[in-house]
C-alpha cells in the first residue's frame, strides 16, 4: 500500500487529509507543517507520494517539490492548493507536480488524484 507524506501548515487540513487517506486504505507515512520539514522528512521517510500544499511559511511548496524533485527525479508530488492560484499550479506541472487538488477539498477527488498517480 502506498506510504504518503502530507504537507501543510494547517494542521486541520492535514487531519482531514489524512482522514480521507486511512478511509481509503492509504498509509500516512508522516505530515509536515512547511517545505523546510517536508524537503527533510522525504529523505527520511521516503514516501510513494507527496500531497503538497503550495502556500506555507519558511519554504512554499513550489520550492519544496524543486527541491525533493531535485533530489529523487521520481518523487511523486500532487500539489493542493486554494482557489485562484493558477499560476503557481501551472508552475507546479511544470516543476513536475503530477497533478493538483483544489481546496475546499473533496474526499473523491483527493482519492480519485492519488489513485492516478500511485494506483
Amino acid at each position: 500500500m502506498a506510504k504518503i507524506l502530507i504537507v501543510d501548515d494547517a494542521a486541520f487540513m492535514r487531519m482531514m487529509i489524512k482522514d480521507i487517506l486511512t478511509k481509503n486504505g492509504y498509509e500516512v507515512a508522516g505530515e509536515a507543517e512547511n517545505g523546510v520539514v517536508a524537503v527533510n522528512k522525504y529523505g527520511e521517510l521516503q514516501p510513494d507520494l507527496v500531497l503538497m500544499d503550495i502556500t506555507m511559511p519558511e519554504k512554499d511548496g513550489i520550492q519544496a517539490l524543486k527541491e525533493i524533485k531535485a533530489a529523487d527525479a521520481g518523487a511523486k508530488v500532487i500539489m493542493c492548493s486554494a482557489m485562484g492560484q493558477q499560476a503557481m499550479v501551472i508552475e507546479a506541472i511544470q516543476s513536475g507536480a503530477r497533478d493538483f487538488i483544489v481546496k475546499p477539498f473533496q474526499a473523491d477527488r483527493v482519492i480519485e488524484a492519488v489513485k492516478k498517480v500511485v494506483g
